[in-house]
C-alpha cells in the first residue's frame, strides 16, 4: 500500500552500536520506528548494529519533502551530519564547501 502524499513524515538519524549514522524516513509514530530498529525487527543496515539510539529527527508534512530531505542527508559527509545532529546550521554550508574542493 502506497503512502498517503500529505500527514507526518519522519526524517531521521539514528548512531549505531558502532558510531555509524542510519538516514531513514517514517509515517509511523517514531517512537515505534525506533523501537523496531532496536528490536531488530527488520534486517538490514542497523540489525548488525544494535543498541542504536535516535539522535536527530525532523517532521515533515508532505511526503515529497521528507524523502527530498531524507535523500539530501544521506548523501551528506559525516561531519556535515554532526553539525545537524548538534543544531550548529551556521555550520553546515562551509562542510557542504569543504566536501565539494577535496580532491
Amino acid at each position: 500500500m502506497p503512502l498517503p502524499a500529505y500527514g507526518t513524515f519522519y526524517v531521521y538519524i539514528l548512531e549505531c552500536s558502532d558510531r555509524s549514522y542510519y538516514v531513514g524516513l517514517t509515517q509511523r509514530s517514531l517512537d515505534d520506528r525506533v523501537a523496531e530498529h532496536e528490536d531488530g525487527k527488520y534486517p538490514g543496515y542497523t540489525h548488525s548494529r544494535r543498541p542504536i539510539r535516535l539522535v536527530w529527527s525532523e517532521d515533515f508534512a508532505r511526503m515529497t519533502d521528507a524523502i527530498a530531505r531524507e535523500r539530501q542527508v544521506k548523501g551528506w559527509s559525516r561531519a556535515k551530519k554532526e553539525a545537524l545532529i548538534r543544531g550548529d546550521y551556521a555550520a553546515l554550508p562551509a562542510l557542504a564547501k569543504t566536501a565539494k574542493t577535496k580532491h
